[in-house]
C-alpha cells in the first residue's frame, strides 16, 4: 500500500528567525495543529505521533525535542509571525494556497 504524507516532514529543530522562513510557510498546517492539539491538552506524545508522524516509543528524546521546538515556534508564529503573513511577501503564501 502506498504512504501518502498530507504535511511536508518536519526538520529535527524549528527555526529560530525573528522572521517567517520559508520553512514556517511549509510547516504552518503543521504549526496550526500543534496549537490545536494543545488547546484541546494532548499530551506531548500524542501530539509528535499525530501531528508530526513521529513515533515517541522508538524516539521519545528526539520526538520531544522536535515537539518541543515546534510548537514554540508556532506560539511565536502565533503572537509575533502572523504580522508576517499579513504585511509581508507572505501574505501570498495564503492566497496561493487557497488557488
Amino acid at each position: 500500500m502506498r504512504k501518502t504524507t498530507l504535511v511536508p516532514a518536519v526538520a529535527d529543530e524549528a527555526p529560530n528567525s525573528s522572521t517567517l522562513t520559508t520553512y514556517d510557510e511549509q510547516q504552518l498546517l503543521t504549526y496550526l495543529r500543534l496549537l490545536d492539539a494543545e488547546a484541546e491538552g494532548a499530551e506531548w506524545d500524542e501530539a509528535a505521533l499525530l501531528v508530526l508522524q513521529i513515533d515517541p516509543v522508538q524516539e521519545p528524546v528526539r520526538a520531544r525535542r522536535i515537539w518541543e521546538s515546534h510548537l514554540a515556534r508556532a506560539k511565536w508564529l502565533a503572537k509575533h509571525g502572523y504580522r508576517h503573513l499579513l504585511y509581508g511577501g507572505t501574505a501570498n503564501w495564503i492566497l496561493r494556497s487557497a488557488s
